[in-house]
């Protein structure tokens, strides 16, 4: 049996260097997204205002909370045709802003945010979520200044060390901070039948948020919301 020689690179075949991604990177998107593309083991890493952040490993809690906010997001879409949910997408808002929100909700036909023909989500989605961890300060700062500016709707924080969580909505071009009801309720307007029972959340009582938002998907409200939605997207 011969021993076949290891493989080698031609010497004279070059392979572009390309430059890491750093936090504090200052980038345009192009540049950002090449980097970006060319370290796939890099799972979390956004732009904002030309400003790279790279993500750090994620924590048990982070995780939990992420898991719990996909849930119920998922659910909501999966009984509305024509709304789509998202988990940790890059979303391109402009050329210095790529972000990677944790979750989100968007209008998948007629409304404000489109997949471009590279597969990615560009423009605002209508609803967007985060888990604020150790990025709290950021989340409520800079990248909700980015959303605003850029029109998502509504927009949640979940402030995990805190055991608290703001909704915001957008109106006339600023965010104002929503109050839960007497119940403790958050309504979402966006998505009618959104509702998210913000106590049964925070102490982690999953069967009681999801028992609360299947009424809000058994209200009027979302019926007329869904049939419109999905004859939107079949058109």
């Amino acid at each position: 049996m011969s021993i076949q020689s290891p493989i080698t690179t031609p010497a004279d075949t070059h392979v572009p260097f390309v430059p890491p991604l750093e936090s504090g990177d200052c980038l345009s998107r192009a540049e950002f997204e090449r980097r970006y593309a060319a370290r796939p083991w890099l799972k979390n890493a956004e732009l904002i205002d030309g400003v790279v952040f790279v993500g750090s490993p994620v924590s048990e809690p982070h995780s939990t909370a992420h898991s719990q906010l996909i849930g119920l997001l998922m659910v909501y879409a999966a009984h509305t045709p024509g709304v789509r949910s998202g988990d940790n997408a890059s979303v391109r808002l402009d050329t210095a802003n790529v972000l990677q929100p944790d979750a989100l909700l968007r209008i998948a036909s007629g409304g404000q945010s489109k997949v471009d023909e590279d597969k990615y989500v560009n423009g605002g989605p209508e609803l967007i979520a985060e888990v604020a961890l150790t990025s709290a300060s950021r989340d409520l700062h800079s990248k909700l200044a980015v959303y605003c500016r850029h029109g998502v709707r509504e927009y949640i924080v979940w402030r995990v060390l805190d055991g608290d969580l703001d909704w915001f909505r957008l109106v006339d071009g600023k965010y104002e901070r929503q109050s839960p009801d007497a119940q403790g309720l958050f309504r979402s307007q966006t998505f009618p039948g959104l509702w998210l029972d913000k106590p049964a959340l925070l102490r982690g009582d999953m069967a009681a948020v999801l028992a609360t938002l299947n009424q809000g998907l058994a209200s009027p409200e979302h019926a007329a919301f869904a049939t419109a939605v999905s004859k939107a997207s079949s058109k």
